[in-house]
């Protein structure tokens, strides 16, 4: 197959996945547009859902988003920096990265079985958001420790070594060369790990419960949006609500992977 014919057919493909993406985002916002209002965004639910609002899923999803990578981000990235500049090719971190890989490839139910049995039971922690939140971050900690660790192997051996030959220690050519050069990878990653935990459902529904209500401490329970939209859908309570929340859904990931792309151009100096 000639280079011409392999571009046209990747072309193709990429082409068709955006008209596949274009349709399913635009059939959404056409359902779900006509019922999001300023009411249901800062309303409670009533009636198991089929009226009022959403913002008890909204603080839910937002506060279990944000403690998981609060755990996880830190974690991740500090075990991607231990796994590259720590370590030699040994069976150590060859044992790490063969469990991350793993891990990474695990059904999310399965996340939700262990949360349910370890966080809810057996620490008593019920139907939580600190549930909830320990459970996505062990979900979204082998994403960012391996896409991490990618983004510090990118980084060209020869600025360590002008680190290093400039005096500076080991941890200091980490955090003021390494890892600003690795930034973009490391952001990439970490989105990638934002986007997983909002989109989660079934680790959720077993960790953190579904309760309508707002969730005033980090042992209440609460309901996320994809939980909620989930619900709403599977027992026909209402459609309508249905797609509004599932347009939200989909405002909120925009929203964020635009505030963190204008993030990262700023640590990268790339702004214009």
């Amino acid at each position: 197959m000639t280079d011409r014919r392999v571009t046209l057919l990747f072309a193709g493909i990429t082409g068709l996945t955006i008209v596949v993406l274009v349709f399913i985002i635009g059939y959404i916002m056409v359902n779900g547009l006509p019922g999001l209002t300023l009411s249901f965004l800062l309303e409670s639910p009533r009636e198991m859902g089929r009226t009022g609002g959403i913002f008890p899923a909204i603080v839910g999803t937002v506060l279990l988003t944000g403690i998981a990578l609060f755990i996880a981000a830190p974690v991740g990235i500090l075990t991607a920096v231990y796994l590259t500049e720590y370590t030699r090719d040994t069976w150590l971190p060859k044992v790490v990265r063969f469990g991350t890989e793993s891990l990474a490839g695990i059904p999310s139910i399965i996340f939700g079985l262990f949360g349910f049995l370890f966080f809810v039971i057996y620490l008593d922690l019920g139907w939580s958001v600190l549930s909830g939140a320990l459970t996505l971050s062990a979900m979204i900690l082998p994403t960012i420790v391996r896409t991490s660790e990618e983004a510090i192997r990118a980084v060209p051996d020869a600025y360590r070594e002008v680190s290093l030959a400039l005096g500076s220690t080991r941890w200091q050519t980490v955090t003021s060369v390494v890892l600003p050069s690795a930034k973009p990878g490391i952001m990439t990653g970490v989105m990638l790990a934002i986007g997983r935990a909002i989109g989660e459902t079934a680790a959720v529904i077993f960790t953190a419960g579904s309760s309508l209500r707002l969730p005033r401490t980090l042992l209440d329970s609460t309901r996320t949006l994809p939980v909620h939209f989930y619900i709403l859908a599977r027992e026909g309570i209402s459609l309508e609500n249905a797609y509004s929340t599932a347009f939200v859904l989909i405002l909120l990931i925009l929203a964020i992977n635009i505030a963190a792309h204008t993030i990262m151009n700023r640590l990268t100096g790339k702004e214009r």
